[in-house]
């Protein structure tokens, strides 16, 4: 399977601080790539990276088979949607009007969408279930109303590779499991592959095909699932004892806390 992201000794720096050492690492076409990890270890800093907002500083990165460094910023949009984190949202734009922001990499210099844009926005309304929500203003939606009218923009893209930076951040449990299962159908309904970050190693575990485990901006480990979801691995990169078990229904790794124990790590 050809790769859709190739990342080669990857660094990066803030002024002193180096927040991101030597990485290397492939996502396949079509796969569903969840990164996880303990708060500072660099994720947000890499998905900036491969989203094109951050420049590459050492190393390598290539997206579809092309380096970064050759894409202009259009070009790359194309490509590349990415959702970053929730952030308060009170300016008056229709759920239509800002889901159609997603076609500006496909529109002429005046930035005027037609026909077709119109049309593809109220289809991946439909895709994404909000279809109903298309007049009203965004700050009168619940937050999962906000987080899918926000997909739905990066899904109007029409882009082969969606990057989202803690998409179920601060959501119930029931819109939660709503946004994993719509990037598992456009994974596989459209082909998409998606990068994810996300704190909920449990989530992780349920949806993701692979899993890359970061600490300090060092990768621990890199693979499915189980190959990842040990005990001594996530106590390693958390620094406190968990316990490991399968997940009845999802068959996968499920993971609990240990309550007041910590370790040195």
């Amino acid at each position: 399977m050809s790769a859709a992201i190739h990342v080669t000794e990857l660094n990066h720096v803030y002024g002193q601080l180096q927040v991101l050492k030597d990485l290397s690492f492939t996502i396949d076409r079509g796969d569903f790539f969840v990164i996880i990890g303990p708060n500072g270890s660099g994720k947000t800093t890499l998905m900036k990276i491969v989203a094109g907002i951050l420049r590459l500083q050492i190393g390598g990165l290539q997206v579809l088979n092309r380096s970064i460094q050759s894409y202009t910023r259009k070009a790359l949009a194309r490509k590349i949607a990415f959702v970053q984190q929730m952030v308060s949202i009170d300016f008056p734009f229709s759920v239509l009007e800002l889901i159609l922001m997603g076609r500006s990499p496909h529109q002429g210099v005046l930035g005027l969408e037609n026909k077709r844009d119109i049309n593809i926005a109220k289809e991946t309304m439909v895709f994404t279930g909000i279809d109903h929500l298309e007049d009203r203003r965004l700050y009168e939606l619940s937050g999962g109303e906000q987080q899918r009218v926000m997909i739905a923009r990066a899904i109007c893209q029409n882009s082969e590779i969606i990057l989202l930076d803690e998409p179920t951040a601060s959501l119930d449990l029931a819109h939660q499991v709503r946004i994993m299962d719509l990037m598992e159908k456009l994974r596989i309904e459209k082909n998409v592959t998606v990068v994810m970050v996300s704190h909920d190693i449990n989530l992780a575990a349920m949806y993701g095909q692979r899993l890359l485990l970061m600490k300090a901006g060092e990768i621990i480990s890199i693979g499915t699932p189980e190959e990842v979801l040990s005990g001594q691995t996530l106590e390693a990169a958390y620094g406190c004892p968990v316990f490991v078990d399968e997940n009845p229904v999802a068959k996968c790794p499920r993971i609990t806390p240990v309550p007041g124990v910590e370790t040195g790590g």
